[in-house]
């Protein structure tokens, strides 16, 4: 598939059939992470798969992840975030989204459904996974085989604003 074909077809999976998801597989997704960019190549992220029952238990006090069969939890590491020299911007959330589209979109390619759920409580995955002080919970990527029906790649005609609105050229 071309990358176009893909990120139309990827939508959010809010329903899984329960099949785990093969290692090869899983291991595609991660490498994908692994080859997305960083700003200035700091890579300021750690990722933390959850693949158990009681992983999986443990992520699901902090956020619905609609009975994946996995959830990779994507973390900033605020210690090695790279700030924009002008401003003090700092690139965390950027980089982890990064990453984040890349395993989608990997996902996708794969067969495999996914949710991006920022609708978590940080502070309960926080202490649910030991996470140390300086890993900061972005997001959470539940995985895994959809039993929903696909979404129309077309669809986005209708929910996107339009190019004129979304483009302008200088």
């Amino acid at each position: 598939m071309e990358l176009l074909e893909i990120a139309k077809k990827r939508h959010s999976v809010r329903k899984y059939t329960g099949k785990e998801i093969e290692q090869e597989k899983l291991d595609k997704i991660l490498e994908a992470a692994h080859v997305a960019p960083t700003a200035a190549n700091m890579q300021p992220v750690r990722l933390i798969v959850v693949k158990s029952k009681e992983g999986l238990e443990k992520v699901g006090k902090a956020a619905n992840i609609y009975q994946a069969p996995a959830a990779i939890v994507v973390c900033a590491n605020k210690t090695k975030a790279w700030k924009r020299p002008f401003d003090g911007k700092i690139t965390t959330d950027i980089d982890a989204s990064i990453l984040t589209d890349h395993m989608m979109l990997e996902a996708t390619e794969l067969g495999l459904g996914s949710v991006w759920i920022c609708y978590f409580n940080p502070d309960i995955l926080k202490e649910e996974l030991n996470l140390p002080e300086n890993l900061e919970p972005v997001n959470i990527l539940a995985l895994g085989y959809s039993d929903e029906p696909d979404a129309s790649a077309e669809r986005h005609k209708d929910m996107r604003i339009g190019m004129d609105e979304l483009v302008s050229y200088l």
